[in-house]
């Protein structure tokens, strides 16, 4: 090997005058290879290819492996055996043995050397216990001056020693380690090698991604800043986020990294000109170092020099030469990369052997280390599919089962070691774009579905370590792709294991530091349909489990943290790209609906919190109704009228205590409060009478039950009530109603954007709409989706539009992402357009504003906003005052869009196979009577058009509730006393037929046409 620079006190196991070897010299130290070489301020160890640690240099504190205070005849340091690799520190020493075990000795005053009994001075190896659920081995050991470092198998990083600065990735209030403790600010990072400065710390994680932490008063993190106090928590290094990093070396205050590309960049302090760049200055950024003209294969930093080793085997050096580490036989200080002489590659091409180097404070090695392959291996990497082959392969009675079930457990049983088994093969270069997922989670989802059919290997993989180390790191996590990969793993989508991994997992994500949130929050944005819909379904199985169970009280912090993880995925699923959403109706957990009482309970809960009459503590119940995205349909409905229904009584209450005397106040003045809103209305002047009842009505009436009496019929009955909404609808959309503007079809109706009747109508139609809604009564109210979303404050937008107005919805849509630039700026079109009879300037001076093609996106903004929002502002203000004085906005916003939409308005989806299915049948009538076949064939035989007016006839409504045909239960009776003359009846409130035996079909064919052409009650033609 070669050695040079400081030899003061035996370091390098030559002598040379004044304590230096000032060019690099040949010297032939020992009888055996030597694989690895480390040096500390002043001591040196050296690998031997046998497995046998020598050591020379100081030995004031045993850092020699033994009790004497100097020694140059390199001994082997006894109880050592099968070494792996080698690192110094200061006065400290590490040994890693191809057991994974680590050993340390020499200075301990910080902590340094790991054992617990902390010791100020170690003259042999200790064994130092590396704390983890599992018997992982390390690959890897670092040295800072004071600090020790491990990498283990599974891509987890320990630190120990000291933490003035912060070095060890623990956080402030931790000012010495004595033990080693694992840095949970890496957890789920795949770590590939750490490297430790005097003061500081570097971590290279796939894919070439470098984290730090630890003292940064010269900029040697490479943040683009100092910190005089040092960085007490770890994170990434932006700047060198693109430049495929593929190693990292540290000296006492500088750093260099080496590319894929052979190119090295350094920052930190360069006071004795360390960083290569001709200058004494720091650098704050990672700046390529120039005048290396070959790609580099090697860098490695001494204190306060650096050595560059190039493909070509040209040996460069820069920085500090006091010590003889520069030129050969100066000792100034080399500003950029100076060449150093040697005949090294004759050498290692007469050896066949590759060159190495390796620096220390102020002495450099290089050598020729024989080929050896690493018994520990590396450390992470991604997993290979020819292995998952292979582990499929094995039947429980191969011989080398047990290999692979450690092969198994190893690979899933830390967060850092599963992102690496499925980092995705993206260059280093493309950059990070906010929300890329850089782990493959499709090939996750494929590879576990294959292993996991496999018992014994199902058995093998035991990730509960896993989840709950993540309980524990997650406030300090940097890097949160774990959380998308465990989704993806069968096991955690099988019940019994819903309390064990799913209810931690959901804990440690609602535990995530804000920074990890935004950036997991950024992936399910990005994440497909398809492993959105896996996401969701793993937290709602275990959900449905706990509700099934009926133990879901017994873990409410379990719960509530599911509840906003899936409240966070529903954010993120309403923000993603529209082919990458799924339906609404994902979120739905039926369970929750279906166990006895919940429901009730829980509104009832909930709003006596809301109104403050329960104080909410921990341990307060799970509240549902926090998390309406997860009711489905029917629950929603349920709950809408549970809470309709409990104001109702409360009314009938009041009514009866005033009634008995149990309200003086209301006695006092002689009125009795009514327990319902009545009424009473002539069939010629429906809405005239209507809207000046509702207008001279206190408006806590509107909730109250709502009974109907016809001037010409004293009867209170249901169906009353259905034909008031049903006719008051049909007038209100009537063009003569004045009240509305039409759509190109006649089919939906808009407010106009200059009403020709007084802002009170609106006011009184939204009461009037929110009283059909509380009433459960579907009505014709065709407003396009836009009106329901800005009810609930979801924000209209283009489709609308487009739903309203279809062929102006075109035209803008065309214009955003058909129309070239060229296109656009030809169509001269201005920000001054025509809606509703009028002209709108969309913006100031609009007529004078063209729109071009870096404005179109502003304009087709701008024009939805004045058609959807304000234009109708006002008249739309009215109308949501008025439905919110009738119905709860809170339980009213429980309801999606399209949701609240169908359960106003019903829907027109006709399934009459459905119908007929779910008929019932009364009396002496069955599905096989001659009456009721000859029924059905009459039935099929009418229009779609006699089809809907048999459902008026019916029910009362000629539309579908929105939770299908299913809902709606024909029950066929025999119509009593009745002769072949009589027309068939019916009882709208129960949806019953009445219906004569007709002896012929042609009886039954007429009558029933008869009846549907019959007018009901008095209503005209």
């Amino acid at each position: 090997m070669f050695c040079w620079g400081d030899t003061s006190k035996g370091q390098l196991g030559v002598l040379g005058a004044a304590g230096r070897v000032s060019a690099p010299t040949f010297v032939h130290l020992f009888p055996e290879p030597v694989v690895s070489v480390a040096c500390g301020e002043h001591h040196t160890l050296f690998l031997a290819l046998s497995g046998r640690v020598m050591s020379c240099g100081r030995n004031s504190k045993g850092q020699l492996g033994r009790a004497k205070s100097k020694d140059t005849k390199f001994p082997v340091i006894e109880g050592l055996g099968g070494v792996e690799a080698v690192a110094c520190g200061q006065e400290h020493s590490l040994a890693l043995c191809e057991s994974g075990q680590v050993f340390s000795w020499g200075g301990g005053e910080e902590g340094q050397l790991g054992v617990i009994s902390s010791v100020a001075k170690c003259t042999k190896p200790e064994l130092i216990q590396i704390p983890s659920p599992l018997p992982i081995p390390v690959v890897q050991v670092a040295c800072g001056h004071f600090h020790s470092l491990a990498l283990t198998k599974g891509g987890e990083v320990f630190a120990w020693g000291q933490n003035k600065y912060g070095q060890l990735g623990l956080g402030k209030a931790i000012t010495m380690q004595a033990t080693p403790a694992l840095v949970r600010a890496l957890t789920g990072v795949p770590v590939t090698r750490v490297a430790a400065g005097g003061a500081h710390t570097l971590a290279l994680a796939l894919p070439a991604r470098v984290f730090c932490c630890g003292a940064n008063s010269a900029g040697q993190l490479g943040l683009k800043r100092t910190d005089e106090k040092g960085r007490f928590s770890v994170c990434a290094v932006p700047a060198l986020r693109n430049m495929a990093i593929t190693s990292i070396s540290c000296g006492a205050e500088h750093t260099a990294v080496l590319t894929k590309a052979g190119e090295v960049y350094t920052f930190g302090d360069g006071a004795h000109g360390q960083l290569g760049h001709n200058s004494t200055d720091k650098e704050l950024l990672p700046r390529k170092v120039k005048g290396i003209d070959a790609p580099a294969k090697e860098v490695t930093c001494g204190s306060h020099h650096t050595l560059v080793l190039t493909a070509s085997g040209i040996l460069l050096a820069f920085g500090r030469g006091v010590k003889g580490q520069m030129e050969n036989g100066c000792t100034e200080d080399g500003l950029q990369p100076i060449k150093l002489e040697g005949s090294w590659n004759k050498l290692a091409a007469a050896k066949h052997a590759e060159i190495k180097i390796s620096s220390g404070w102020s002495s450099n090695f290089l050598f020729f280390p024989p080929p050896k392959t690493s018994v520990l291996g590396e450390s992470i990497g991604k997993l290979d599919q020819a292995q998952v082959q292979t582990w499929l392969s094995l039947s429980e009675k191969d011989f080398n089962l047990e290999e692979a079930k450690r092969e198994i457990c190893l690979n899933f049983s830390t967060s850092s070691n599963l992102v690496a088994c499925f980092m995705k093969d993206c260059g280093a270069s493309s950059g990070r774009v906010p929300g890329m997922i850089q782990v493959d989670l499709n090939a996750a989802s494929q590879t576990f579905d294959k292993l996991l059919i496999v018992p014994w290997i199902k058995k093998a993989m035991n990730i509960i370590p896993l989840v709950h180390n993540l309980l524990y790191a997650a406030p300090f996590m940097r890097c949160p792709e774990v959380f998308l990969l465990l989704p993806t793993c069968p096991i955690l989508h099988e019940d019994h294991n819903a309390i064990n991994l799913v209810l931690p997992l959901a804990v440690a994500i609602t535990n995530l530091n804000e920074s990890a949130t935004k950036t997991l929050q950024e992936h399910w944005c990005s994440m497909e349909a398809p492993m959105m819909t896996k996401h969701i379904c793993m937290w709602k199985q275990a959900l449905a489990f706990l509700l099934k169970s009926m133990v879901w009280l017994n873990y409410t912090p379990g719960v509530n943290a599911v509840l906003e993880v899936l409240k966070c995925l529903y954010k993120a699923n309403k923000k993603a790209q529209h082919q990458r959403k799924v339906a609404f109706s994902e979120f739905y957990i039926e369970e929750i609906g279906n166990t006895p009482l919940l429901l009730q309970k829980d509104v009832t809960l909930w709003r006596q919190i809301n109104w403050g009459l329960v104080q909410e503590v921990e341990g307060t119940c799970v509240l549902f109704c926090r998390y309406p995205f997860l009711l489905d349909l029917q629950s929603k409905i349920n709950v809408f009228n549970y809470v309709a229904d409990i104001t109702k009584v409360m009314h009938q209450v009041i009514h009866e205590s005033v009634r008995d005397g149990g309200f003086p106040q209301y006695t006092l003045t002689g009125e009795t409060p009514t327990p319902v809103l009545q009424l009473k209305l002539r069939r010629t002047a429906l809405l005239e009478d209507t809207f000046r009842q509702l207008s001279s009505t206190d408006h806590y009436n509107f909730r109250k039950e709502l009974l109907v009496q016809f001037a010409e019929d004293s009867k209170l009955t249901d169906v009353n009530k259905r034909d008031f909404f049903l006719h008051a609808f049909t007038e209100l959309v009537d063009p003569d109603s004045r009240m509305f503007i039409y759509n190109d079809t006649q089919t939906l109706v808009w407010f106009p954007a200059k009403p020709n009747i007084e802002s009170k109508r609106y006011f009184l139609l939204g009461i009037l709409c929110g009283m059909a809604l509380y009433n459960g009564t579907i009505v014709h109210m065709p407003f396009p989706l836009a009106m329901f979303k800005k009810l609930v404050n979801a924000k209209a937008n283009l489709e609308d539009l487009m739903e309203f107005s279809p062929v102006l919805g075109e035209r803008l849509r065309d214009l955003l992402h058909d129309y070239t630039n060229d296109d656009a700026e030809k169509m001269e079109l201005t920000f001054h357009v025509s809606w509703d009879g009028a002209d709108v300037e969309l913006v100031p001076q609009g007529k004078e504003k063209l729109v071009t093609s870096a404005n179109k996106k502003e304009f087709v903004n701008a024009y939805v906003d004045y058609i959807l929002n304000k234009s109708v502002e006002k008249v739309f203000e009215e109308f949501q005052r008025g439905f919110y004085k009738v119905c709860d906005r809170d339980v009213v916003g429980f309801f999606q869009p399209e949701e609240l939409r169908g359960v106003l308005v019903g829907s027109e989806d006709y399934d009459w196979d459905t119908f007929k299915k779910n008929t019932v049948y009364s009396g002496m009538f069955h599905e096989k009577h001659p009456t009721i076949v000859t029924f059905w064939e009459v039935f099929e035989e009418l229009t779609d058009k006699q089809k809907k007016a048999f459902l008026l006839f019916l029910t009362g409504c000629d539309r579908v509730p929105i939770q299908g045909m299913v809902h709606v239960r024909m029950t066929v009776s025999p119509l009593l006393n009745s002769t072949q003359d009589h027309l068939p009846e019916s009882l709208t409130c129960h949806s019953i037929l009445m219906l004569p035996p007709y002896e012929t079909r042609l009886q039954q064919e007429t009558k029933l046409a008869m009846a549907l052409n019959h007018n009901r009650g008095f209503w005209k033609e």
